[in-house]
């Protein structure tokens, strides 16, 4: 019996610890999913592609890696965000339909199968990810519609931009 209360005792702070951190995930993805409502979220991809509109089911098929290369043969590299940010969040409810452990699952099945290359590139910020669709040719990524510069290009969604009425990506 003293054995198990010694193995408690050393574990103790680390079953805390793991608590701690798991509760503070909670309350930020609590947080997230409130401000869903008021994210509007722009497909933006490198300048020089050759590509202004994409329906909701092309661009589900390039995030799935269905799709790795544009219409002039240059390879598709997709850029997301890193977990616990809310516009990966609202991408993976709105786009890929899936929650975070099913995203993680199909992308290392994906590279199991030796489907894709390589998966995402992860950024871990608005910044970061614009910089590199700037730096990438080919890339495509995803950002909130208020932080978008002028040195990406914003791909219409059906049709429609982040500021249109009736945008799937609101």
């Amino acid at each position: 019996m003293s054995n198990v209360i010694r193995t408690l005792t050393r574990k103790l702070p680390l079953i805390l610890s793991a608590a701690l951190l798991l509760s503070t995930s909670t309350a930020l993805l609590a947080e997230e999913a409130a401000n869903d409502g008021d994210i509007a979220i722009a497909i933006v991809v490198h300048k020089d592609l050759p590509i202004e509109n994409l329906s909701l089911v092309e661009l589900r098929s390039i995030f799935l890696a269905d799709r790795q290369f544009w219409e002039d043969k240059t390879r598709i590299t997709l850029l997301v965000r890193a977990p616990l940010s809310d516009e990966r969040s609202f991408v993976l409810e709105r786009i890929y339909q899936m929650s975070e452990a099913q995203f993680r699952q199909y992308w290392i099945a994906k590279m199991f199968r030796a489907e894709v290359p390589r998966g995402p590139k992860i950024v871990l910020s608005t910044d970061m990810t614009l910089d590199l669709v700037v730096a990438i040719p080919g890339s495509i990524s995803f950002t909130r519609a208020d932080a978008v510069t002028d040195d990406v290009k914003v791909i219409r969604v059906d049709g429609l931009l982040p500021s249109d009425d009736g945008y799937p990506l609101k």
